[in-house]
């Protein structure tokens, strides 16, 4: 999997002080993308060991809330065979954190064993390691510069756990 960066200190991507982890390569090819370069998904560099390190040792601090991850695309099937263990490492090394994801995808995709543009063995356990997933593509007839953490108004911030308790997608309300 490629990076095209790694925020530290990120207010933007989240609530509070965030790391964010962008990841090259998405398929929607959004129209008005704000980061069409990273559609490539040879953009960037490799993601290392030392790149996890330090992601992990960021998220350290009290005063830090957690990770968020964008792109690109971090559901394209490239990139979760490489994010879901990274999140598992998270989990057990950042205790506590936060974990935010964008996605083109929508709930109701990453959810459908039969979306082959996305669903892959590690969907679920990837959506279970996150706590909100912002979720659909950008579409710039709807985009609001006054939305809070997303582009248009089209995209839902989603409870993840929540969720997967009732089956359906659950929004969190204090953030719409």
């Amino acid at each position: 999997m490629n990076i095209c960066g790694i925020y530290y200190c990120d207010v933007a991507n989240g609530p509070g002080m965030r790391t964010s982890l962008y990841v090259s390569g998405c398929t929607h090819h959004c129209p008005g993308c704000f980061n069409e370069k990273t559609w490539n998904f040879n953009y960037g560099r490799e993601f290392t060991k030392e790149d996890a390190d330090a992601i992990i040792e960021s998220l350290k601090p009290a005063y830090v809330r957690g990770l968020s991850l964008l792109g690109g695309e971090p559901f394209e099937p490239v990139n979760q065979k490489e994010l879901r263990p990274f999140l598992e490492r998270v989990r057990a090394e950042a205790p506590g954190k936060t974990i935010w994801s964008y996605s083109g995808f929508t709930w109701e995709q990453l959810n459908d064993i039969n979306c082959k543009r996305c669903f892959t063995v590690n969907t679920i356990d990837m959506l279970k390691l996150i706590d909100v997933l912002i979720d659909g593509r950008f579409v710039e007839a709807k985009k609001d510069l006054k939305l809070k953490f997303r582009g248009s108004s089209n995209q839902r911030i989603i409870n993840v756990s929540e969720s997967f308790k009732q089956g359906q997608a659950v929004l969190m309300d204090e953030y719409m």
